[in-house]
């Protein structure tokens, strides 16, 4: 079942139905409005919720909390025995890659920043060079 409601009107939960709602829209955009309350719904079934919105155009807004944070921890797997490489990576990419800076936020020799950079990229087995590695593990690291 689909429902439009005119704009301004609020969605709201309904005893008994579980609902997916997208944020409100132009009717050019009624489409893409239609996957993104899809995407809700499915969010809403799986938390068992009544009633869950739309959270937004964002990259995080595609997956739950709950499949993303699964995603973290999948694909950071191989650090997860050493908190101090899960750290220096997080550091080290929030600081675009510079090793002194990183150094100095955490208080430790650039060359330790190095060989845990080094490290991660060996036991992650990527290129961390490699601009879509990058955001792809910032991802993870959001939700771990």
């Amino acid at each position: 079942v689909r429902i439009l409601l005119p704009a301004g009107r609020e969605v709201t939960a309904q005893p008994g139905w579980v609902l997916g709602a997208s944020d409100p829209v132009a009717p050019a955009d009624l489409g893409a409005a239609d996957t993104r309350a899809a995407r809700a719904l499915h969010r809403a079934m799986a938390t068992r919720s009544e009633l869950v919105r739309h959270r937004g155009t964002s990259l995080a807004a595609l997956l739950s909390p709950e499949e993303a944070a699964t995603h973290a921890r999948l694909r950071l797997a191989p650090l997860a025995d050493s908190p101090a490489l899960v750290e220096t990576l997080r550091s080290w990419l929030s600081l675009h890659g510079s090793w002194d800076r990183t150094a100095a936020a955490m208080d430790v020799h650039r060359n330790t920043v190095r060989q845990r950079i080094g490290r991660c990229a060996a036991l992650l087995d990527e290129d961390l060079d490699d601009a879509d590695v990058r955001m792809e593990l910032w991802f993870a690291l959001r939700w771990l």
